[in-house]
C-alpha cells in the first residue's frame, strides 16, 4: 500500500506504486491534464516520477506560478530540437529558463531575428507532435560516451561530481538536463522567439562566442500577447535611443563602458543630485569625497584585493601599487579612523556620491544599466547596537521619500546569515533582530530570503516598481561587521572603554547612471517639470520678435528656469512638434499680442494651451511646481 498525503491533509491509500500522472488522474481525468510537474516530499519531479513510498504530494498545474519556469525550461528544448533538425552541426551547451523568458546558447553561425519565423515554424511542428519528455538517469562514463562529439556536454558532465547523470528524450532529441519538464512538447503551444545576442562559453571572452537566443512562453495566449506588448513598450522606452535623441549621453569606443554626459545629461544629472543632496541635508547626513586610487595596501587591509582583484582596474606610480576604487568602503573607513570618536557623535550618517570603476566583461555591458564607470551614492552610517533600529528606519523612510518624488513604489526583502559569514551568533542574531525590528515598525509587508545576507551581515534590499510594473534592485541596507574589524574602529563609551561601532552600508539610488537609466524609460523621456533637462522653449513667431523673446529668457533665467530661445527662421508649427518631440514640459509662444499685452502662451506637453497668462502668474505657477517636485503640471 501508498499512502499519498494531499496539501488539504487529506490521505488516499493505493494498493500499488503509481506514477504522479495517475495519482492526477485519481482526482480527475480534466485536473490531470493541467498538471504540470509535482511537488514529492517537497521535491520538484516530473508526473512521470513513480510514488513507491508513502509521501506527501503537491501538483504543479498550469495556474501554479512555479509552472511557469518549467514550462519555458520545456520551451527551450523544442527551440534546441528545432534548430537541431535546421542545422546538424549546431552544438548545444545550456538553455535555461530566465525571468518571464527562456535562451539557449548554441555554437552555430551567426543568426538574425530574420531566421525567427523558419525556426518557429519548426518548433510548431514538434508542438503539433506533442512528444513525451521522457527522463532517463544512466551512470556517468555512460553519457560521457553518448556525448564524446560534443565538446559543450563533455565539458558539464566531466565538472559535475554526480556518479548518475539524467538526459530529457523527446522524439529524436536527447538534452543534458536535471528537469524537471512538461508531460509533452504540446504545452509548449504559446511559444515566440524575441533576440538574438552573443555570449562567450561560460562568459570567458577566451572562448568560443555562441549563439544566445531568447524566447518566451505562455500556458495563456492572451498573457503572451499581454507580455509581448509589453516588451514593444519597453523597446519604445529603450533609455538608448531615448538618450541618443534627447542628447543626453553616448559612448564611445576609446573608452568602453564609460558613459559621456551631454549638456542636456548634465542638466538632468544635476537636478537629480540637487534633489538627493537637499534629502539628505535633511536626514542629517554629511557629505564626503574619497580619492578615486588608493594604493594596494588598503585593497589588502579591506579583502578587496583577495576577493575582488580581478574586478578592479590598478596602477604603478613611484614603484607603489595603486587600484582604482571599485567601492567606496575603505576611503570612509580611513575618514572615520582619522581622529577619535566618542558615544556623543553617534549615530555619524557619512554619505559620498562617489565615482568607482569595475572591470566588467564587454559582453555584459547594457548602456547605463551595466557600465564600467559609474558614481554610487553611498553612505556609512556608524552606530551602537541600541541605534540600529532607528537608523534603518530612518533610511527607509528617506528612501520612500525620494522614491516617491519619482512616482516609484518599491518591495523589501531581508536576506538572513549565507552559509559562510564571519561574526559571532550572538552579533548576526542582534544585526538580523534590529533589521526586522525596523521592517516591523516601518509596517510595510517584506519578504525574508533566508541565507542571502552578505558574508559580514544581513541585509535590506529596495526593489523599485516602474511605471510598465518592472522591479529593479537599486537600494541597499548592509549591516557590516567585516570591516570596522578589519580598519579597527571605535568610540568610547559612556564606561571610557574602547567599543567597535556598528555600521551600515546603504545606497538609494545605487548607481546613478543606473537609476537615470531607469528614470528615462519609467518616464519614457517625458520627464517631470523639475528634473527636465530644458524645462521651457520659447518660440517667437517671426524675427521682429526674437529681441522681446531674449527678454523673456532673461527672466526666467533670473528664476533659475532651464529655457531656451529658439529663433530659426522656421515655421512656428515646426518648431512647437520639434519641441514636443523633444519631451520639452512647456512651450512658449510669443506673438505680438503677448508683447503687447506682456503676457504668454503657455503649451504643456500633454497638448493643453492657455493664452494670455502673466509673467509672474506663469513664474509663481513654474517655480510652485519645481518647489513641491510635481509630477504633472497643470496651469
Amino acid at each position: 500500500m501508498v499512502n499519498i498525503t494531499f496539501p488539504d491533509g487529506n490521505i488516499k491509500a493505493f494498493e500499488n506504486a503509481l506514477s504522479g500522472i495517475d495519482a492526477a488522474k485519481s482526482i480527475s481525468d480534466g485536473f490531470a491534464r493541467n498538471c504540470v510537474a509535482m511537488e514529492l516530499d517537497d521535491s520538484l519531479v516530473d508526473l512521470s516520477s513513480v510514488i513507491d513510498h508513502d509521501a506527501k504530494i503537491r501538483f504543479i498545474t498550469t495556474k501554479d506560478p512555479d509552472s511557469l519556469d518549467i514550462l519555458r525550461h520545456s520551451a527551450a528544448h523544442v527551440m534546441a530540437q528545432a534548430i537541431l533538425r535546421l542545422n546538424k552541426n549546431a552544438k548545444l551547451t545550456i538553455g535555461p529558463a530566465v525571468e518571464n523568458q527562456f535562451y539557449y546558447d548554441i555554437d552555430m553561425d551567426p543568426i538574425s531575428e530574420d531566421d525567427f519565423p523558419k525556426i518557429e515554424a519548426e518548433m510548431k511542428k514538434i508542438i503539433k507532435e506533442k512528444l513525451p519528455i521522457r527522463r532517463r538517469v544512466v551512470p556517468k562514463a555512460e553519457a560521457m560516451d553518448f556525448y564524446k562529439d560534443e565538446p559543450y556536454k563533455l565539458e558539464m558532465i566531466s565538472d559535475l561530481e554526480d556518479e548518475t547523470i539524467s538526459f530529457y528524450e523527446q522524439g529524436e532529441f536527447t538534452d543534458l538536463c536535471r528537469g524537471p519538464h512538461v508531460p509533452h512538447t504540446g504545452f509548449v503551444k504559446n511559444v515566440k522567439l524575441i533576440k538574438v545576442s552573443g555570449a562567450y562559453w561560460r562568459a570567458d571572452p577566451s572562448k568560443p562566442q555562441l549563439q544566445r537566443i531568447y524566447g518566451t512562453a505562455f500556458f495563456d495566449k492572451k498573457e503572451l500577447n499581454e507580455y509581448l506588448t509589453f516588451l514593444k513598450e519597453a523597446k519604445k522606452r529603450n533609455h538608448r535611443k531615448i538618450g541618443q535623441a534627447l542628447d543626453l549621453f553616448s559612448f564611445h569606443e576609446e573608452a568602453l563602458g564609460m558613459p559621456f554626459f551631454h549638456p542636456k545629461g548634465m542638466d538632468l544629472w544635476n537636478a537629480l543630485l540637487d534633489y538627493w543632496r537637499h534629502e539628505h541635508r535633511e536626514a542629517g547626513y554629511v557629505e564626503t569625497k574619497t580619492p578615486i586610487m588608493l594604493n594596494r595596501s588598503l585593497w589588502e587591509r579591506s579583502g578587496h584585493w583577495e576577493n575582488y582583484r580581478e574586478n578592479m582596474y590598478t596602477s604603478a606610480i613611484d614603484d607603489i601599487e595603486y587600484a582604482i576604487k571599485p567601492m567606496n568602503c575603505p576611503g570612509g573607513m580611513l575618514l572615520y579612523s582619522r581622529k577619535p570618536h566618542s558615544y556623543r557623535d553617534l549615530p555619524l550618517r557619512v554619505a559620498e556620491v562617489g565615482l568607482v570603476h569595475r572591470h566588467e566583461l564587454s559582453g555584459v555591458l547594457s548602456g547605463l544599466f551595466r557600465v564600467r564607470a559609474f558614481h554610487q551614492d553611498d553612505a556609512h552610517l556608524y552606530m551602537t547596537s541600541a541605534h540600529i533600529k532607528d537608523e534603518i528606519l530612518g533610511v527607509l523612510k528617506l528612501s520612500e521619500r525620494i522614491y516617491n518624488a519619482f512616482g516609484l513604489g518599491f518591495l523589501l526583502e531581508l536576506s538572513t546569515r549565507p552559509e559562510k559569514s564571519i561574526g559571532t551568533d550572538q552579533q548576526w542574531e542582534t544585526a538580523t533582530r534590529g533589521l526586522a525590528a525596523a521592517l516591523d515598525a516601518y509596517g510595510q509587508d517584506y519578504q525574508l530570503n533566508e541565507g542571502d545576507g552578505a558574508f559580514y551581515g544581513p541585509k535590506i534590499d529596495l526593489h523599485i516598481r516602474d511605471a510598465l510594473n518592472r522591479t529593479w534592485q537599486c537600494g541597499t541596507i548592509q549591516l557590516d561587521m567585516s570591516l570596522p574589524e578589519r580598519f579597527n574602529l571605535h568610540y568610547i563609551d559612556k564606561d571610557n572603554e574602547r567599543h567597535r561601532p556598528i555600521m551600515i552600508h546603504r545606497t538609494v539610488f545605487g548607481s546613478i547612471e543606473r537609476f537615470l537609466g531607469i528614470l528615462i524609460e519609467h518616464f519614457a523621456g517625458k520627464f517631470p517639470l523639475w528634473l527636465s533637462p530644458l524645462q521651457a522653449i520659447i518660440l517667437p513667431i517671426n524675427d521682429d520678435l526674437v529681441p522681446y523673446a531674449n527678454e523673456v529668457l532673461a527672466t526666467l533665467k533670473q528664476a533659475d528656469l532651464r529655457a531656451e530661445v529658439d529663433s530659426r527662421t522656421e515655421s512656428l508649427n515646426k518648431k512647437v512638434r520639434e519641441a514636443q518631440l523633444q519631451y520639452i514640459p512647456i512651450i512658449l509662444t510669443i506673438g505680438g499680442r503677448e508683447k503687447e499685452a506682456s503676457t504668454l502662451s503657455v503649451r504643456t506637453l500633454d497638448g493643453n494651451v492657455k493664452y494670455g497668462v502673466s509673467h509672474e502668474t506663469f513664474l509663481n505657477t513654474v517655480q510652485r511646481h519645481i518647489r513641491d517636485r510635481s509630477l504633472s503640471l497643470e496651469f
